[in-house]
């Protein structure tokens, strides 16, 4: 089989999370912006003849039944295509990090099976698609920075004066990971806070707002203080992304990131002007 396609899936950062509320079937209401940064994991396709749809774990091993199989299963009902792929996945983004890894898997998967199977499906229907996969997956295929709202499914990408400026960031992800289901759980879980606007964003688009999360996600692992002190020691003030536990912070001037535990992963990361794929469907 031929390796058609060889493609990146970025890495997102909530530069805020505020949970506005919740519905009556346990979804919780969300405002949150959502950046993409030049961590990224990368996808290779291959074209399948014969409707099977595998993949190769090219770095670290993933679950059997993860997202990127899902996201082209997903794709091949929705459209009857009796085309397959072979999906070989180089993992970089950290699990349980907050960071959206797996949902921009699966939006890369979208994209690159809706070209390689000439299915010329357009970004809105996509998206459709993406939903049912997870909350995170449509802000992936809106192609740039986004403001984001609902549960996930309100998205208005930013552009101009919204957008967060070019930066650079410390991201920091301890060992321990976190479960997002048991922080949702909580009930010490902030529901309330009241509903800010792009407006708001704009005129401060990295000192804005705050993660709801965050006190919980402390409360259930020591590790996600622990990466914050870490960062407060280098002159940095961080915040969780997510529901953890990677946390974060802009880097106005050069840091030394040296150091850290031996099971963390660190690094400099600029964000995005817009997502590597953005185009390859039409809006």
């Amino acid at each position: 089989m031929q390796s058609l396609y060889d493609v990146p899936a970025p890495a997102k950062l909530n530069l805020f999370l505020h949970i506005t509320g919740r519905r009556a079937d346990g979804y919780h209401l969300l405002q949150s912006v959502f950046m993409l940064i030049d961590w990224c994991d990368t996808l290779h396709f291959a074209l399948r003849s014969d409707g099977q749809i595998t993949r190769e774990d090219l770095g670290p091993e993933l679950p059997a039944d993860d997202l990127t199989l899902r996201a082209a299963r997903a794709l091949q009902l929705a459209t009857g295509c009796n085309q397959g792929a072979h999906i070989g996945v180089l993992k970089r983004i950290p699990a349980q990090a907050g960071m959206g890894g797996g949902s921009s898997d699966a939006a890369t998967v979208l994209v690159a099976l809706n070209r390689l199977w000439k299915l010329n499906l357009r970004t809105p229907q996509l998206q459709a698609i993406a939903l049912r996969l997870g909350a995170d997956v449509p802000f992936f295929l809106c192609g740039r920075h986004a403001w984001v709202e609902g549960i996930g499914e309100r998205i208005t990408p930013l552009a101009g004066a919204s957008a967060p400026p070019s930066a650079r960031f410390a991201v920091v992800k301890p060992a321990a990971g976190l479960e997002t289901a048991k922080i949702f759980a909580s009930p010490t879980l902030k529901r309330d806070t009241h509903s800010a606007t792009i407006l708001g964003f704009a005129a401060a688009h990295y000192d804005f707002g705050r993660n709801d999360l965050q006190g919980v996600a402390q409360a259930l692992c020591p590790d996600v203080q622990q990466a914050l002190d870490w960062l407060q020691a280098r002159g940095l003030h961080g915040r969780m992304t997510g529901s953890g536990s990677a946390v974060f912070a802009q880097m106005p001037h050069a840091v030394d990131l040296s150091g850290a535990p031996g099971a963390w992963q660190v690094k400099a990361c600029e964000n995005l002007t817009h997502h590597p794929l953005a185009g390859w469907a039409k809006d």
